[in-house]
């Protein structure tokens, strides 16, 4: 049976890694089948095309789009995609702005609970200073003494409801299911178990979705638990989605999930890469 880890992320966004160094880690890890999907970002897939080649995988060329959706924010993924798109690729140029225009508005209040430099601060963790966001301040921050960890930095200063917290309008999910769609892309709902979405909101994200051509959803998934991956199962059949498995990898040693070490799709489900290679 193929390895198959359709959601990771490199220094391009909010990884750590390089793309190439990303694949070498999937590939020792046993992966046979490998996308790339940062956020709003698309500028490391020839890297990780290539690195993926060379070492005998499969590569799935992959974006991880931000939307809000009933007021919070969720991530659509979209595979298989045209990455030189017009249309794609205006729209994670306009995404990418927006966050831009958050980090400042961070380290405004930031620097309101007494921690100054904090914008240029966050800049030194990030390899693409388009996509710096919350992980980078949080680096910052862990660096600066200000916090314990990464998760104590979001719980102290930068998840909703704490004094950086700054929320942001993303693009709607019609918007995004376009780009991917133009694209030549499938798209798939991103770690759904994720979303503090009541019973009712999640069956208005799962109806719209569908309503609007989205192809699958993640089932294993680094964010999901044992018990999710069946929840989650069942609403994919429900749905008539297909199912994707990804690690949504980071970092080494953050998370739940390393690439490629997660436990199979569970059984009748068709799975999203069946015609995507």
């Amino acid at each position: 049976m193929l390895n198959i880890d359709l959601h990771s992320h490199s220094c391009q966004s909010d990884g750590v890694l390089p793309p190439a160094a990303v694949a070498a880690r999937a590939q020792g890890n046993g992966v046979d089948v490998w996308a790339l999907t940062d956020h709003d970002e698309t500028s490391g897939l020839d890297e990780a095309a290539t690195a993926a080649r060379v070492l005998g995988m499969r590569f799935v060329p992959g974006v991880e789009i931000s939307v809000t959706f009933c007021d919070k924010t969720i991530h659509i993924v979209g595979l298989g995609i045209d990455a030189a798109q017009p249309t794609l690729c205006a729209g994670l140029a306009a995404a990418r702005r927006s966050r831009f225009e958050r980090a400042h508005e961070i380290a405004r209040r930031l620097a309101a609970c007494g921690i100054d430099g904090a914008f240029e601060g966050a800049l030194r963790h990030v390899d693409n200073p388009d996509l710096i966001g919350r992980v980078h301040f949080a680096r910052f921050l862990l660096e600066q003494g200000h916090c314990k960890n990464l998760q104590h930095a979001f719980d102290r200063y930068l998840k909703d409801g704490r004094p950086a917290f700054v929320p942001v309008q993303w693009v709607g999910l019609a918007q995004a299911l376009g780009w991917i769609h133009a694209a030549g892309g499938k798209a798939v709902i991103a770690h759904p178990g994720r979303y503090k979405y009541t019973p009712a909101q999640r069956d208005a994200l799962f109806d719209a979705f569908k309503d609007l051509g989205g192809q699958g959803i993640e089932v294993v998934t680094g964010s999901h638990t044992p018990t999710q991956y069946q929840q989650y199962a069942r609403l994919a059949a429900f749905y008539g989605f297909e199912a994707s498995r990804g690690s949504d990898f980071h970092a080494p040693g953050v998370g739940r999930a390393d690439l490629g070490n997660m436990p199979a799709l569970p059984e009748g489900l068709t799975p999203i890469w069946h015609d995507l290679f």
